[in-house]
């Protein structure tokens, strides 16, 4: 589902992107939805939905698995309650094994870990089974989080799982369609190449936003 001919692009910040992703929503007929934003960007789209859906908000914590070598290139993700998740393409385009990743996925369950006892404490998820859940970011480039994500939400048997972005590239749409149940998506602008050019605000958010925003959210 897209809306890019009603958008004059960029969006002013994240949150305006979550009120307009919060109207496309509210007609998706979403059935005792649940909302899992992926920090930090995702979370401050995600307080709008949750407001306009009157659904539970909660972060669903995701991690990078870098290059050895560097750092910023994505091979794969991890999601809390999931298995890493590889390009594989790219792990044979580099001639990279998943084996040689294993230390960079172990440091990434430990910072993944953290952050869960910063953002949640022992509060668990919410129980998902049979629910629809919508996994919101605030776009996508490569897509690798959101697949981890997307993965690791359906081992817990939801009724339908809707992943749901205010802008992203055409093509890592197209990929993730396999992945969710429904994509929504408000804009594919053409000579895209990082999420961040599509919005006029785009700072970097700490974990004490993300406190105040669940905070806000619920």
């Amino acid at each position: 589902m897209s809306a890019s001919r009603r958008l004059s692009l960029p969006f002013a910040d994240r949150e305006q992107a979550g009120t307009l992703l919060a109207e496309m929503l509210a007609d998706a007929g979403l059935a005792d939805p649940v909302i899992l934003a992926l920090p930090r960007g995702g979370v401050a789209v995600a307080v709008p939905v949750a407001e306009r859906l009157a659904a539970p908000l909660e972060v669903l914590v995701t991690r990078k698995i870098g290059h050895p070598l560097q750092p910023e290139l994505g091979l794969g993700a991890i999601a809390e309650g999931g298995e890493p998740v590889f390009d594989q393409g790219l792990l044979e385009q580099l001639g990279v094994e998943e084996d040689e990743l294993a230390p960079i996925v172990a440091r990434e369950r430990e910072e993944l870990d953290r952050r869960v006892r910063a953002y949640r404490g022992d509060r668990p998820l919410p129980a998902l089974a049979g629910r629809d859940v919508v996994v919101v970011d605030d776009g996508l480039a490569t897509g690798g989080t959101a697949r981890a994500a997307l993965r690791a939400v359906r081992r817990s048997k939801p009724g339908r799982t809707v992943l749901a972005v205010p802008v992203g590239s055409s093509r890592t749409v197209t990929a993730l369609r396999d992945e969710a149940d429904e994509v929504v998506v408000l804009a594919t602008p053409p000579g895209f190449h990082a999420v961040g050019q599509w919005y006029v605000r785009f700072g970097q958010l700490t974990d004490a936003d993300v406190l105040r925003l669940l905070r806000q959210g619920r």
